[in-house]
């Protein structure tokens, strides 16, 4: 389902900057802000801890609500960080931030927009149609457009349903089909090259067997922060943009791989799904296969060639 308000817009999963400044302050528009910080842990490793006193402190877009992926848009019962909710679960958060069925939804965060990406999934897969801000916080402030600080209590919200289609996920058990030949799809790595090959540090590194490597860094322009041009990003994602298999994309939590899924879905592939437990999953399982071998990338023309890791 997607609102009247994006009517005539060129893509199915983005608005501009000057869209969102066009439209701001419209009647039913919430803005989200789904910032997530990754940060060293006390140990050395990576950690996340929520935006929300960024937002607070160094600024949003004017109007913006704050949008909590660690307790309120995830499973907060979840086996494994940012597990997504129950469609009830759901339902009650959106209402909570001022999201009801006649409501048109942008959604952005300060980084490279996955964060975003994951949150356009959430409400993508739960039946309902949103736009990530192509460029985020960081192509909105390069424009010198206005910043608030403090706090913004959502609007009051009607009734809001979720219809929660199972086909915008997978399943452990459809990476293990897919490795036994049983069925038939591209499984794809939006991790980094480097993590691709192993080399991240982590506990049983590396990447499933047969994946291809689309690091979901390469998806952004790092001039403007927004998506590649489409031709582009057929280049990045290789055989999952050019071939006609369905596409399994997977990363650590399910996050990376949503950036992934949405430049799917901006060069009209329709049968994209997530393994939302990923690699924490995947690697959870002391039987599930791990390979570290060096990231074979699709090169435009369809040819193959190695690239230097990240």
């Amino acid at each position: 389902m997607s609102h009247p308000l994006f009517d005539g817009l060129p893509d199915p999963a983005l608005v501009s900057t000057q869209w969102l400044e066009d439209h701001r302050g419209s009647e039913n528009l919430v803005v989200l802000d789904a910032t997530v910080l990754q940060v060293k842990g006390f140990n050395g490793a990576d950690a996340f801890v929520t935006g929300e006193e960024q937002y607070l402190v160094n600024g949003h877009i004017p109007g913006a609500v704050f949008a909590d992926l660690f307790e309120d848009f995830s499973d907060p019962e979840g086996e494994y960080p940012f597990s997504r909710p129950s469609a009830r679960h759901f339902e009650r958060t959106a209402q909570a931030h001022g999201i009801d069925n006649d409501t048109a939804v942008v959604v952005y965060d300060t980084g490279t927009g996955y964060w975003a990406a994951r949150l356009w999934w959430l409400f993508r897969s739960f039946g309902f149609g949103v736009r990530v801000l192509d460029g985020g916080f960081v192509k909105w402030c390069a424009e010198g457009r206005p910043v608030s600080v403090g706090d913004v209590r959502p609007r009051r919200a009607g009734e809001f349903s979720a219809y929660e289609d199972t086909d915008a996920w997978a399943a452990k058990s459809d990476v293990e089909a897919v490795l036994a030949g049983e069925s038939d799809a591209v499984l794809l790595c939006a991790l980094s090259t480097s993590e691709f090959a192993g080399e991240s540090g982590r506990p049983r590194a590396g990447h499933i067997p047969g994946s291809v490597s689309a690091p979901a860094t390469r998806l952004i322009d790092p001039t403007s922060n927004t998506y590649l041009p489409r031709e582009r990003l057929r280049d990045a994602l290789g055989e999952a943009a050019t071939s006609p298999r369905p596409v399994i994309a997977y990363c650590q939590a399910g996050i990376a791989s949503s950036g992934a899924a949405l430049a799917l879905t901006l060069l009209g592939h329709d049968e994209v799904r997530v393994y939302d437990g990923s690699l924490n999953e995947w690697v959870a399982d002391a039987s599930a296969p791990i390979e570290t071998s060096a990231p074979v990338l699709a090169a435009s023309g369809g040819g193959r060639h190695l690239r230097k890791p990240d």
